[in-house]
């Protein structure tokens, strides 16, 4: 597996703040920890970056006309998303300020890019 680096690894270690946040609200684990369920997920979502036909210039993933989450990841993600992002702001505010420009950035679709690099 490619390791994650650059932006694609500042965007996992934001969902793994969000989900300890997620994780410690709503499972029993030791603290700081993930349960078992969290964990996976997050070996998932890393996995899925790798892999991210974008790269270094993938958009948040609510800006991404590409869905590579499975349907049930991609739920839990919203929720994990939809519970901790509030929070984000006052547990790690800088890392919520930088994911606040990133969601401003513009999703170009990779095959759309491709086609313009071939074309010239």
């Amino acid at each position: 597996m490619n390791a994650l680096a650059g932006r694609l690894k500042r965007e996992h270690d934001t969902v793994v703040c969000m989900t300890r946040i997620y994780c410690g609200a709503h499972h029993e684990h030791p603290p700081g920890a993930l349960c078992e369920d969290c964990a996976a997920l997050m070996r998932y979502s890393e996995r899925r970056l790798a892999k991210c036909p974008f790269g270094d210039k993938k958009p948040t993933c609510a800006n991404c006309p590409i869905h590579c989450y499975k349907p049930e990841p991609r739920a839990r993600v919203r929720d994990i998303m939809r519970y901790a992002g509030p929070r984000m702001t006052w547990r790690h505010p800088g890392r919520a300020l930088v994911h606040m420009f990133d969601k401003l950035r513009k999703a170009v679709h990779p095959r759309i890019l491709r086609r313009a690099r071939n074309r010239h």
